[in-house]
């Protein structure tokens, strides 16, 4: 082969690869997106701004930053704000970009360094190509109704017409867009079993892609118990669209803060005003107090005591990671090392649920000092995790569970693990 002639394996994923990759990670969440958004009766928006909102969304699934803002006139004041990731948004990207990823590398098990960084590279330029268009395109501005009392009226006499609108800030959605990405093609490799790998990093495959495994099951695992329990409850009390609505934009929000309640952890947060939460109603009561209210298992089960089965969801289900992590890992590793494995790879994925959970919004608006009254122009959001407690806890449930799973996978046949007697063949002749 010529030197100039390029590798079979350069040519299986070269920039045509990587640009149906980006595209249809794209088309994914653009589609979730709009489906959810319709769902919770955006479609009607004024100005067609419907496809701006959309981009707005998948901009903020991918960790970028869109800035509210107000302009009211000289008599009156606004100030609005949300931060606030649609993970499953998040997660179908996440999916189809690291099937694409991955599909070029597949049924191979070394691959070098510089092959891996070239694909990786052709990926990420397309992809900053993508979010600098999403950036400029997701800006749009609406007119705000002061309704039909004081603010009302004081508007009609001043001829005040507020506005608000959304824009992104481009830097930032570029550098947190290529993180996200860098995070979804390193945990596409950490987790697919068939990816390859530099032939310097093979040693950590061992310790390293068991427990990424279990975790991404295990985080898909409580989507799909979400799933269920959301349809099972659109069909039996109604409120379908509402249902389909928190599916397609925030189930994940949902069940991964639902994981880390049964662990024990604590959070904080307030809900005031009109802003809802697309999430059980008993959240919504612990948390539409005065004051920041406390919201775990134990608060929660004042108001429904079945919130006491999550502990029984996670311990379930943490056991099937661990017993899962256990069979995929090599026969020798001792159930201590499996233990500290689940530990450390547990308290990782509760610190990414802590980070990517938190919501907050805000908006209000006065009019010559005059506001919150009665017209629904003021409210409050927030909900954010006690983060050195929520670690704790996962690093004592991954020892547990670790240990316990190491000791049940035992009589199950493992990779490298010696052959049995009945399997060993005599020598020909």
């Amino acid at each position: 082969m010529s030197p100039r002639t390029p590798s079979p394996d350069v040519a299986r994923h070269g920039w045509p690869q990587a640009l149906a990759a980006v595209l249809a990670a794209l088309i994914a969440m653009w589609g979730i997106a709009a489906m959810g958004l319709l769902a919770a009766g955006a479609g009607g928006l004024p100005d067609g701004a419907f496809p701006r909102v959309v981009t707005a969304t998948v901009v903020t699934a991918v960790g970028g930053t869109v800035e509210l803002s107000g302009n009211a006139g000289a008599l009156a004041e606004s100030a609005a704000g949300i931060t606030v990731m649609p993970l499953s948004v998040t997660l179908a990207g996440a999916l189809v970009l690291a099937a694409g990823f991955l599909r070029p590398l597949r049924h191979r098990a070394v691959a070098g360094a510089p092959e891996l960084a070239g694909w990786a590279a052709r990926i990420a330029v397309l992809w900053v190509i993508a979010l600098l268009g999403m950036a400029f395109a997701a800006r749009q501005t609406f007119a705000v109704s002061l309704g039909s009392g004081t603010l009302g009226d004081l508007g009609d006499v001043f001829g005040l017409s507020p506005k608000v609108g959304f824009t992104t800030d481009v830097p930032l959605t570029v550098l947190f867009g290529v993180l996200w990405l860098a995070g979804v093609l390193v945990l596409a490799l950490l987790v697919s079993p068939a990816a390859p790998l530099p032939g310097r990093l093979l040693r950590f495959q061992e310790s390293v892609r068991p427990a990424a495994y279990a975790m991404v099951a295990l985080l898909l695992a409580f989507v799909a118990v979400g799933s269920v329990i959301a349809l099972v409850v659109a069909a039996t009390r109604g409120h379908a669209a509402e249902t389909v609505a928190v599916i397609l934009l925030g189930l994940p929000n949902v069940a991964w803060l639902a994981f880390t309640l049964g662990l024990g952890a604590t959070w904080t947060g307030r809900v005031q005003g009109p802003f809802g939460l697309p999430m059980p109603h008993v959240l919504d009561e612990v948390l539409r107090t005065k004051d920041v209210s406390t919201l775990n298992v134990h608060t929660l089960a004042q108001y429904d005591g079945r919130v006491w089965w999550l502990v029984v969801v996670d311990a379930v289900l943490l056991m099937a990671a661990a017993f899962s992590m256990a069979t995929r890992s090599p026969a020798r590793m001792r159930a201590w090392q499996h233990a500290l494995h689940m530990a450390v790879a547990l308290a990782l994925t509760v610190l990414m649920i802590c980070l990517v959970g938190r919501v907050s919004a805000h908006y209000g608006l006065s009019l010559l000092g005059i506001g919150d009254l009665g017209g629904g122009l003021s409210g409050e959001l927030f909900l954010k995790p006690q983060v050195w407690g929520a670690l704790g806890l996962a690093l004592l449930w991954g020892l547990v569970t670790g240990f316990l799973g190491a000791l049940l996978a035992r009589p199950v046949r493992r990779r490298g693990e010696a052959g049995k007697p009945e399997d060993v063949r005599a020598p020909a002749g």
